[in-house]
């Protein structure tokens, strides 16, 4: 399982996140600050940490620097109504992987939740289940009435990615950027190919299908 640390001192948002998350097949741990983060950190294994900045005793940046000059290189995304590019940068150089505004999308925010994982390598915990199809991140696998079909990794992601969010379009670019990381030099029409595999090498199951959206890029539909 996934463990996933909320760092937010406003209550009723803590607690609407944990919701969200939880219902994503993601372990869900708690804290009001800085300090209660650290000391969360000492009774489980955290895998990534959604941090806000304005708390008391000790606030987002604080606890970032203190993480990072300890070594700790989990994944971890600051979540706050501090928008400036001033504050943003704040946080880049203290050692946040990414920053998104207040007020949040919670569907965005599981997006860049995923996208970090899939760039430390953490899988996410649990199968999902689509089209009367089983997507297995432990094995790669999709399997459906005895048949069973395994992808290579990229594959696996793009597909898992897609279903996740039946109905959602995504952007090359948005695939691109969320799979191969942005740093790739890789050409975004690398995701036509990948998406051209995985159609063919899951011809036989037919309860959902990987739709090209012209001028745009792919979604997922299930059928019924």
């Amino acid at each position: 399982m996934v463990n996933i640390l909320l760092v937010e001192d406003n209550e009723d948002l803590r607690k609407l996140m944990k919701i969200h998350i939880s219902r994503a097949g993601y372990s869900v741990f708690e804290a009001g600050n800085g300090a209660e983060a650290l000391e969360q950190m000492e009774k489980a294994h955290i895998h990534l940490m959604i941090v806000d900045i304005m708390m008391p005793v000790m606030d987002g940046f604080e606890l970032t620097t203190e993480l990072r000059n300890a070594g700790i290189r989990m994944p971890l995304i600051i979540l706050s109504a501090k928008d400036s590019i001033d504050d943003k940068r704040e946080g880049f150089i203290r050692g946040a992987d990414d920053y998104m505004t207040k007020p949040v999308d919670f569907d965005e925010l599981l997006l860049h939740v995923e996208a970090l994982l899939r760039r430390c390598g953490i899988s996410r915990a649990g199968a999902i289940e689509a089209g009367g199809c089983r997507i297995d991140p432990e094995t790669l696998t999709v399997s459906s009435d005895g048949d069973t079909v395994e992808l290579r990794l990229k594959e696996f992601n793009l597909l898992h990615m897609l279903l996740s969010y039946p109905g959602r379009i995504f952007t090359r670019q948005k695939l691109m950027d969320d799979i191969w990381g942005l740093d790739s030099e890789s050409d975004p029409r690398t995701v036509d190919t990948h998406i051209k595999r995985i159609r063919e090498k899951l011809a036989c199951f037919t309860g959902f299908e990987i739709q090209t959206v012209r001028g745009l890029g792919y979604k997922a539909v299930i059928r019924k």
